[in-house]
């Protein structure tokens, strides 16, 4: 008898080898590697979702402004980039139990009272247990959504042609497996080959479509990286498992910006939107705390206020640590090593940990000069106004670089109160857009000049 044939795949990046190995060498992941038989798929494999039009000249191609389709969630409709585009495909990735099957659920369901009709197809739960979930989460109304637990690619291809829905949702894509494909079900293969004839039978019938997705212990979504790349917008849940609120983020939409997010709270009524984030994260900021710095910050084209707490004290045994919460960890040791060497902070010697709070993550550089201001704050014990923000970018050489957006920021922390702003001295020319109140606006052109004023 004939030996089968087996090649070995890494579970990360998809590379294939002949024989095990230890290290991928495109990834440079460990441990990766697992053996699976090589898939040879017929000619009439995609027989029933190949797209077949032929060429056209672009200048002859008729375009319309197509309607989006409006879910009904103010925070997941600006995060897609102003509603739903028919036959887009959306990947929802996130922690275990951060609330990506409850968003899914909430969503086929308004969409489905909206007259849209809806399947969901759930391969980790039965239909009775999504019912029971879907009773707890959405208010009762005609719904048009359609439910069924099958993880077989085929049947649920045979679904989808006989039902002709509008939207359909896969729970999850990593359960889902092609019958072709020996390899287990989540391998690099089925993850691959099931993604992408779901992509093509949405593209090809106009249907939108939700992939939902597991992450790794890195953090990053399970299964080959073609699968983010084959989909339209991949939306990623950020936020503590035990906090109560969850950042949606998106890090790639062929519809929209790249940069909005949407904020929810976890009830037992599911996921509820937070209309203004702002005074959601300041609520419980405590009282002539030294460490405690306001910064107005910009994702996409929301603004909103976060808390930022640093802790400074000194180290044990000689071994500095460095711990952050909500903020870049190799950012934050380059503000402390600038305050060391420019500013002078004798701070060597002294453990550091910094935290945003609310369990957002701050990518603006717009912070840098909160964390500097913080980060001094806790180590000379001096309190900051209660009444004041903070935002600038800093650079190598301790000066304080100018930021995007300026009058909005400001904007939205007058909305809360707040009377002093510190800020970069070459902002200064978009003072004229601000709107008219009574905030003080105190420029600086180096962190020194910062530092002395919170003193």
């Amino acid at each position: 008898m004939s030996k089968i044939k087996t090649i070995f795949i890494c579970q990360n990046c998809g590379q294939q080898s002949p024989a095990w190995v230890g290290k991928c060498p495109s990834c440079e992941s460990w441990n990766t590697f697992v053996e699976e038989k090589p898939v040879n798929f017929t000619p009439a494999s995609r027989k029933d979702v190949v797209l077949s039009e032929e060429p056209v000249l672009l200048d002859e191609v008729v375009t319309a402004n197509e309607k989006r389709i409006q879910i009904g969630i103010e925070e997941m409709d600006r995060v897609l980039g102003g509603g739903l585009v028919p036959g887009s495909v959306t990947l929802i990735g996130g922690d275990p139990g951060i609330g990506k099957s409850t968003l899914s659920l909430q969503i086929g369901c308004l969409l489905s009272q909206a007259g849209k009709k809806v399947l969901y197809v759930s391969g980790e739960e039965s239909v009775k247990q999504t019912k029971m979930r879907a009773d707890r989460i959405t208010s009762k109304g005609k719904s048009q959504m359609y439910i069924v637990s099958q993880v077989d690619l085929n049947i649920i291809n045979e679904f989808i042609h006989r039902m002709k829905p509008d939207v359909v949702v896969i729970d999850s894509i990593q359960v889902v497996y092609h019958p072709e494909i020996t390899s287990s079900p989540g391998s690099v293969s089925q993850v691959r080959e099931c993604s992408g004839i779901l992509t093509q039978l949405a593209k090809a019938n106009g249907i939108t479509l939700f992939l939902i997705g597991h992450v790794t212990k890195d953090g990053m979504l399970a299964g080959p990286r073609v699968l983010e790349h084959i989909v339209d917008t991949v939306l990623y849940f950020e936020g503590e498992r035990y906090s109560i609120y969850r950042i949606l983020r998106t890090t790639k939409n062929r519809f929209g910006s790249t940069n909005e997010i949407g904020v929810f709270e976890m009830t037992s009524s599911g996921l509820m939107e937070v209309a203004n984030p702002s005074e959601i994260f300041l609520s419980e900021r405590p009282t002539d705390a030294s460490g405690s710095v306001v910064v107005p910050i910009l994702e996409g084209t929301r603004p909103f206020l976060v808390e930022i707490q640093g802790l400074v004290s000194r180290a044990s045994f000689g071994m500095v640590r460095q711990k952050v919460q909500g903020f870049d960890s190799n950012r934050l040791a380059l503000l402390v090593a600038v305050l060391e060497k420019k500013i002078g902070l004798n701070i060597q010697d002294q453990d550091i940990f910094l935290n945003v709070v609310g369990g957002v993550r701050v990518v603006d550089p717009a912070a840098d000069l909160g964390v500097v201001i913080a980060i001094a704050s806790a180590f000379l014990d001096k309190v900051v106004a209660r009444e004041t923000v903070v935002l600038g970018e800093v650079g190598l050489s301790a000066e304080v670089r100018s930021v995007s957006q300026l009058a909005v920021r400001i904007n939205e922390a007058q909305k809360l109160g707040f009377k002093r702003c510190i800020l970069p001295k070459n902002n200064l020319k978009v003072k004229r857009d601000l709107k008219p109140g009574k905030m003080e606006i105190i420029p600086v052109e180096t962190v020194k000049e910062a530092l002395n004023v919170i003193q």
